[in-house]
């Protein structure tokens, strides 16, 4: 099976089911750390990250970006004094899709090499 974060994002234009309850498991069951949370009646998958100081966020909420830029899929990045909370969520479908799984994975591993994680 490939990993999450090797996989690429398929456009989700709506139209398509969120995930379900079984595929929400089998997903949040590949990546550590991740909450699903209900707001506004749609499903989220929420994380926060530790850092050292808010210049290390602030470059770790870049770098997301970045990775959000590339693959057309953008989360809500909250900045704080050593803290960024990533939340994806598939915006045309209310709720979530792989990709936001996919997301996650790939916010992980970015942290794995962010200078200032703790």
């Amino acid at each position: 099976m490939e990993e999450l974060h090797q996989t690429r994002c398929v456009p989700c234009e709506g139209g398509v089911a969120p995930a379900n309850d079984a595929e929400i498991a089998g997903y949040l069951a590949q990546i550590q750390g991740w909450h699903v949370l209900e707001v506004d009646a749609m499903k989220r998958l929420t994380k926060s990250f530790a850092f050292t100081d808010f210049a290390h966020a602030l470059a770790f909420t870049n770098r997301v970006g970045e990775l959000a830029e590339q693959e057309g899929h953008h989360p809500a990045l909250l900045t704080e004094w050593g803290k960024v909370t990533a939340t994806w969520w598939t915006h045309s479908i209310g709720g979530l899709h792989k990709n936001d799984f996919i997301m996650a994975a790939r916010t992980d591993e970015a942290f794995q090499t962010a200078p200032g994680a703790r």
